[in-house]
This record gives C-alpha cells, structure tokens and sequence, in this order.
C-alpha cells in the first residue's frame, strides 16, 4: 500500500467547501438517499484506549451499513496496552486493513500512528480534540438553523478538546464563536491564538456574556475521562458555569442547546434545559453516525468531495 491517502486528525484538515460537500454527504445518508456499499470488502480498525459508548456503536454500525466490517480493540486486545511502539502497530495494522480509527489519549500519539500507516486514519477522540463530535454538532446545527455562516455559537465550561474542536471548526468556517472558561481552564493557546488571528473567536470570563444573542448554546462536563479526581476542585471552579433556564433565555430567540454527552445533570446542565424543547442532544448524538459515515466514504471508500 502506498501514502496517498487522507487522514481526519483535525476539522482543518478539510476546507470550507470541503466540509460543506462532507455535510451534504452525511445528510443524504441520514434521509437515505444515499444507498452504496463504498466499503463493500473492507475493514476498519477501532483501537479505543479510552472507552465508549457513542463512538464505537456508531463507527461500528456505520461500518457495517457501508458494507465494511469494524473490529473493536481494546488495551486488551492490541500490543498497544502492553508498550509496543505505534509505528509498529500502525505498519502492522496497514497490512491487514483498510483503515484505522483510534479514540485515545495524547494527541501525539494519533499523529504519529498517521505518519506510520499507510491507510486512512480517523481521530476518534484526544485529549485535545473531537473533531468527529464538533462535525456531528454542525450537522446538527445545520438541520435546525440552517448555514452555520452567520450564526454564534457559545461555548460554556471546560476549555477541553470540544471546545478545541469548536475553535477550529470556528476558524475553517468563519462562524462567530464566544468562548466562557474559568480562569485557569482555557482552550489550548495555540488553537486558540490561530483562529483569534483569523476569525471572530472570543474568550470571556461570563457565561452570560458568551451566550448573549447566541444560536447555539453548548457545554460539556467539567471532568472529562480521566480527570476525575479532579472533580471537587473543578466544581468549586465552575460554579456559575451551569447552563441553566435563565441563562438559555439571554440566547437568541429559537437557540438550540447542544451536548456531547454523557451529561451530568444538575452539574454542567440542568435537567430543564437538556431534557428540554430546546435540546438537540439525541440528534446531534444520532449524527455522530451520519457524519463518520460520510468520513469513511471519503477517506476509505473513494468518494469525492
């Protein structure tokens, strides 16, 4: 097998039209109409340092509806957890699939399984970004609120990989992006510096000044895998940073409120508002299967964009 090929390590590494044409794709697969097989013979590996619910059920299913087959593996399951180099795992696996998923850790370590293998690899999760999630919440939005041009969205909490992921999806996009971390809990400085340079991206202290005027309200727990003995200091930090009824009403008229999950009601969220009319949690979360569905037809199964 040779390297030309693409990986989805990050939303850049699609461009605004790019993406665009990737969200259509996912949305004729969610109506339907969209019924191929592109990956009719081939196999996808899940490496999951780090467990799942939504992302191995829907890289699972999706695999499988394009007419592949996905094999789950655990630290259990793969050298990996028992200290063999990833350049190693990543020439071994290029020999026998067709491409790779991994949901881990240290964002170095997707990275460099990218460089190794000489099949297409898919961010699945890092420490530092979700870039499959954020597309999913895009579709999302562009279900509900039409074109994401134009609009403002509020992130609300932990500056983690989602929020990493906002921010570059802000930077490609051009959205106006209004970002509310606690001190001490910002966004990545790089990331963030990037698309301040480029966009209008923001950084404030206020819940209620991020989500003012807000089409989209969105947060995530304060402790993610992995933090949790961090839990009491974070939510000493956080308190305030609860997307509740009262701050959803200084969002825009018709705002829609996203989450990741899982959630943590009465933390992060309130019950009122997430299981609310204007929740879109279930759909954003089915589109985590549309929009990896649409990657892999791409990446793997010849599409084009």
């Amino acid at each position: 097998m040779t390297r030309e090929h693409r990986d989805f390590l990050a939303i850049p590494d699609f461009s605004s039209a790019e993406l665009g044409s990737l969200f259509d794709l996912a949305e004729s697969m969610r109506t339907g109409v969209y019924d191929k097989k592109p990956l009719a013979g081939q196999s996808l590996a899940m490496i999951f340092m780090k467990a799942s619910t939504r992302t191995r059920v829907s890289f699972e299913v999706g695999t499988y509806q394009l007419g592949g087959h996905a094999l789950f593996l655990s630290p259990r399951d793969v050298q990996l957890g028992r200290g063999e180099p990833i350049s190693d795992t990543a020439k071994v696996l290029s020999r026998y699939v067709n491409g790779i998923m991994i949901r881990t850790f240290a964002h170095s370590e997707v990275e460099e399984l990218a460089r190794e293998a000489t099949v297409p690899v898919i961010n699945g999760l890092t420490d530092l970004l979700h870039p499959c999630q954020v597309l999913a919440d895009l579709l999302t939005v562009r279900q509900q609120l039409g074109e994401i041009s134009g609009r403002k969205v509020a992130w609300i909490g932990d500056g983690n990989n989602m929020a990493n992921s906002w921010i570059n999806a802000a930077h490609v996009l051009g959205f106006e992006l209004s970002l509310a971390c606690p001190a001490g809990y910002d966004s990545d400085a790089a990331i963030l510096e990037r698309a301040r340079s480029g966009g209008n991206v923001t950084l404030v202290r206020d819940p209620g000044e991020a989500v003012r005027d807000a089409d989209v309200v969105t947060t995530d727990v304060w402790a993610s895998m992995g933090q949790e003995e961090e839990q009491a200091v974070r939510e000493k930090a956080f308190h305030g940073f609860c997307v509740d009824a009262a701050l959803m009403s200084r969002a825009a008229k018709g705002a829609i409120f996203l989450h990741c999950l899982p959630a943590h009601r009465g933390e992060e969220v309130t019950a009122d508002v997430i299981d609310g009319p204007q929740s879109r949690v279930w759909d954003e979360a089915e589109n985590r299967l549309h929009i990896q569905k649409a990657i892999m037809a791409v990446l793997m199964g010849g599409e084009k964009l």
